[in-house]
């Protein structure tokens, strides 16, 4: 039988893992203190440590953010491909789309519109190696914007979302960061260090959720006071907030196929119409010719950014960009790489991490192109206004670009929509993932308990935005999630020795079964100590008394 994370009743949620909900609690009411009455303090704490990392555990990212590529690439394309995340003859639980939309939604969330203009124009006008504001900036811009947002963020995702995938599905452990850490400290996942990786996920999902929606909710305020001239004030970002939590609560109370799969789906759609009015309005033939050229300057300049470290230049570019998205991706991967997981039943290995690692940056790069791309060649036209916006606050970027398209105020109305719609997606993935963490990996964790952390998430934001404290959140956000570097490392060993010994890789490659039913027949449903990490049990070929009437041999049973 297999053994699950031990969960009862603490007062009125009926489901919770008491370690790992109690002490995620206390330390999330302990920085919402610190950052709120100790705002100064929390800021300056939190970001010296950011910065520690940074400075001195760049390289370290570098290597993990790269190696993560390297595996995902080889899981896609070698022999593990057609392990199937459940029984091989499992159909995907979602559609192509709506996997897409849900992965796409919890991945991203409101950096689509955030940085789709402000980015690539930052590093137009600032760019670390070319001469500002010229053809080479312009095409540094898009590379460095591409290289943020594109395969080795996903990658992250990617190893986290697979490992779960694979362990929960495959192997019966429960869905949760601990099961991935299995094949090192075995049945130790049920106690402390299980709890402490599984809090650890917690605390960065919660504030990563958070600081998303604090920084959120000043764009759309500064939307919606060019557009209706609502002051843009603290109390409209509040009332912001509320409105925001209060969708999202709805979204996670439904469920993942009443609620969080519809709002994704409606999200992705409403992107794809803003998209193509960009494309049909704006310069098209231009959009097409300048994406091609990114994705080749893209790709041709992979392998140099990609180790890039400025050892030779002496200069802290990198450590304010690069670096910081790659601790930023990290402290997201324990939430979208559970998420993912939970979404993604039925599918292959292959069809995982090919469609993780290129479906979402195929689009990413060519909403890139006609958001960023297009500003930043109005700016080489001579078109004035957009870098000064950008200069201002990189949440009205989007906004200044759109006044140079027509409808400005209905396009205006749509964008603030989808605003609030990405928040709502990421905020309602989030409270299900943190109520699964707390629920020791249930998959469909009580609506009381979804309830509280969709409200509780609000709240944070509420409180930390009033006192000023987002940036120590954000910077907080990062520190908690750099642990998370090494629990990927532990993640890619840990998955690479299972799928090794899985046993319809050891059918197929070393044929120690006869067939690949009998392979299936004989996977245990959960691990039992060591031995689905060490093969087969004795099988006899030939039939015989070791062979159920079938001729396949019989299941292991736990004393194997």
């Amino acid at each position: 039988m297999t053994r699950q994370v031990e969960t009862g009743p603490l007062g009125p949620f009926p489901h919770v893992n008491r370690p790992v909900f109690s002490i995620s609690a206390l330390l999330i009411v302990g920085f919402i203190i610190l950052g709120a009455v100790f705002t100064e303090t929390a800021a300056a704490l939190f970001t010296g440590a950011q910065t520690a990392i940074a400075d001195y555990f760049g390289w370290f990212l570098i290597i993990v953010t790269n190696l993560a590529v390297l595996v995902s690439l080889y899981l896609a394309l070698g022999p593990y491909g057609r392990i199937r995340l459940g029984g091989q003859t499992e159909a995907p639980e979602y559609g192509l789309f709506s996997w897409t939309a849900m992965l796409f939604s919890a991945g991203i969330g409101i950096g689509l519109l955030y940085w789709a203009v402000a980015e690539p124009l930052f590093h137009f006008f600032s760019p670390p190696i070319a001469e500002a504001e010229s053809v080479a900036a312009a095409e540094q811009a898009m590379v460095l914007s591409f290289l943020h947002w594109g395969i080795h963020g996903w990658a992250l995702y990617c190893i986290v979302g697979l490992s779960l995938a694979y362990f929960h599905y495959r192997k019966g452990l429960p869905l949760s960061i601990r099961s991935a850490l299995y094949p090192l400290i075995g049945e130790r996942i049920y106690g402390p260090w299980g709890h402490a990786v599984d809090i650890l996920a917690v605390f960065g999902t919660m504030f990563g959720i958070v600081t998303t929606l604090g920084l959120g909710v000043m764009q759309i305020s500064a939307g919606l006071n060019g557009l209706f001239g609502i002051p843009d004030n603290l109390f409209v970002q509040i009332v912001l907030i509320a409105v925001i939590t209060a969708f999202a609560t709805a979204s996670v109370m439904l469920g993942l196929d009443s609620g969080i799969k519809r709002v994704s789906n409606f999200n992705i759609q409403l992107s794809f119409v803003l998209l193509a009015f960009i494309l049909i309005t704006g310069p098209t033939l231009y959009i097409f010719d300048s994406f091609v050229e990114n994705v080749g300057n893209y790709i041709s300049n992979l392998v140099y950014f990609s180790f890039w470290s400025e050892a030779y230049s002496g200069t802290n570019w990198q450590v304010n960009w690069t670096i910081f998205y790659w601790a930023w991706w990290i402290s997201w991967s324990p939430f979208v790489g559970i998420f993912i997981a939970r979404i993604s039943r039925g599918r292959t290995v292959r069809e995982f991490t090919l469609g993780v690692l290129f479906i979402p940056v195929i689009i990413l790069f060519f909403w890139f192109t006609a958001f960023g791309g297009v500003a930043i060649h109005m700016e080489l036209a001579g078109n004035p206004g957009l870098i000064e916006a950008t200069q201002q606050g990189y949440g009205n970027a989007i906004f200044r670009l759109l006044d140079y398209f027509p409808l400005t105020r209905l396009v205006t109305a749509v964008v603030i929509v989808m605003i609030v719609v990405w928040f709502v997606t990421s905020s309602d993935s989030g409270s299900f993932v943190i109520d699964m963490l707390t629920a020791g990996g249930h998959i469909d964790p009580p609506k009381v308990q979804r309830l509280f952390w969709a409200v509780t998430e609000g709240i944070i934001a509420a409180i930390l935005l009033a006192a000023g404290g987002l940036a120590a959140l954000q910077a907080a956000a990062v520190v908690a999630g750099f642990p998370f570097a090494f629990v990927i490392l532990v993640m890619m060993y840990g998955l690479l020795r299972a799928l090794g010994r899985d046993h319809l890789v050891l059918y197929r490659y070393k044929q120690w079964f006869v067939t690949e039913q009998e392979a299936e027949h004989n996977l245990p449903s959960a691990f039992v100590g060591e031995t689905a990490l060490s093969g087969p049990p004795p099988a006899v070929r030939d039939g015989g008394p070791d062979r159920d009437d079938d001729g396949r041999a019989p299941a292991p049973t736990p004393a194997q």
